[in-house]
């Protein structure tokens, strides 16, 4: 890590230390907050470990509500990060809906695509994929969603404590050359564990870099 990915490492732990509040949750278009300050958005599968990084960013212990049911929260809730707000996270509802019924779906497309197409301070989302299962069709899906709307995404690997070093490193790079089909996917994957802390420094950087961009 060079002098200046040190400053930013360093500036942005102290930043998640602060002041992270709740602010609102959005569940149309028009209960979005102001777009007044720079927002990271994250998404990813049901139950792929959202809150938990979410908590695990934060530092703490249950920022996000992790839902009882999941696929069942179709809300877009916000966070504020700073004090003065530097930048603003947004957690997406989560995809894949085994349970749900088709209009749920529907709802949830419809808000995501046009939240993604028409959000100006959105800077950069977090895709956020199983490493114990990589990238799935559903993952596919919404790749093409945020390639659709010119929206540029990091992917971030979660759980990867939960499975052996040799079968990460094939997962990891099989992830990579998905991205490499993807026009507005960012090339370097992200490794985390939110149990062991893993990957959590460098992703808190990279989120306080995107909100600079």
């Amino acid at each position: 890590m060079d002098e200046r990915e040190q400053e930013l490492a360093d500036r942005a732990g102290r930043l998640f230390s602060g002041r992270v509040e709740f602010l609102k949750s959005a569940p149309a278009l028009h209960f979005l907050p102001d777009p007044e300050h720079p927002e990271i958005a994250f998404c990813g599968r049901s139950n792929v470990g959202k809150s938990s990084l979410l908590n695990a960013l934060t530092g703490r212990r249950a920022i996000a509500r992790t839902s009882v049911t999941p696929g069942r929260t179709q809300e877009l809730n916000f966070f504020e990060v700073g004090e003065p707000t530097v930048f603003r996270l947004v957690d997406m509802p989560g995809y894949g809906f085994a349970k749900a019924p088709p209009k749920v779906v529907e709802k949830w497309r419809a808000l995501v695509r046009e939240f993604l197409r028409g959000r100006v301070p959105l800077k950069r989302t977090l895709l956020l994929v199983d490493s114990r299962h990589g990238i799935k069709d559903v993952d596919r899906e919404m790749m093409r969603m945020l390639d659709e709307a010119a929206v540029g995404y990091r992917i971030v690997l979660t759980k990867a404590d939960k499975i052996k070093a040799s079968e990460l490193a094939k997962v990891v790079e099989a992830t990579a050359q998905e991205a490499r089909k993807h026009p507005a996917a960012f090339p370097v994957i992200h490794v985390t564990s939110s149990e062991k802390k893993m990957g959590i420094d460098e992703l808190r950087a990279a989120v306080l870099a995107d909100s600079e961009i």
